[in-house]
């Protein structure tokens, strides 16, 4: 091989092997203060399963300043957070069929727009901060009221939990609540 060949083929080696050590100390430390969880639900053959990530409140204010009012939240840090469904199921009374999806909302003062999209993103925002999600995707779009928790809860936290013959996927951060009724489709 030609010398110029072999000193072009080096560059390139250490370029790509700097990038990939770039990559993993930008998501070591993204992750550090927003740490990744995945929640489950299983109940016969239905399994409902979230993959998020957690970002601690720090003694912000977090709903109306840090997570900005009537604009679309990625629902968490980092990545998009997702949603997944082995059936068919009824969020709200509205049909979500069985799939995978990302979960944004859209924080409002006493209500949240809670947004189940088809597409997978790269990451949950682009360069100039603003969430990923496509609407032409959305697959379902509900509105549910807030609730106020009784005590602050430091980081955000999804959840699920079992009342009467619903399951409900709560989000929960600071001092709000939103919940969602789920039920599986009938068939």
């Amino acid at each position: 091989m030609k010398k110029p060949v072999k000193t072009f083929l080096k560059i390139g080696g250490v370029i790509i092997l700097l990038a990939a050590v770039l990559v993993f100390i930008m998501r070591y430390s993204t992750k550090a203060h927003s740490p990744e969880d995945t929640v489950s639900y299983t109940q016969v053959d239905l399994k409902l399963e979230v993959f998020y990530n957690r970002p601690y409140k720090k003694d912000r204010v977090i709903f109306g300043k840090l997570v900005p009012y009537n604009e679309v939240w990625r629902t968490g840090a980092n990545e998009a957070t997702t949603f997944e469904t082995n059936k068919d199921i009824m969020v709200d009374g509205s049909l979500l069929e069985a799939g995978k999806y990302t979960l944004w909302t859209i924080p409002m003062e006493n209500s949240w727009k809670v947004i189940f999209n088809k597409n997978m993103y790269p990451w949950g925002i682009d360069m100039e901060e603003k969430a990923y999600r496509d609407p032409e995707f959305d697959a379902l779009v509900l509105e549910v009221p807030t609730k106020d928790l009784k005590r602050t809860m430091e980081q955000f936290t999804i959840a699920f939990n079992e009342k009467n013959e619903f399951v409900f996927l709560n989000l929960a951060w600071d001092e709000t609540l939103v919940s969602l009724p789920i039920k599986p489709e009938k068939v």
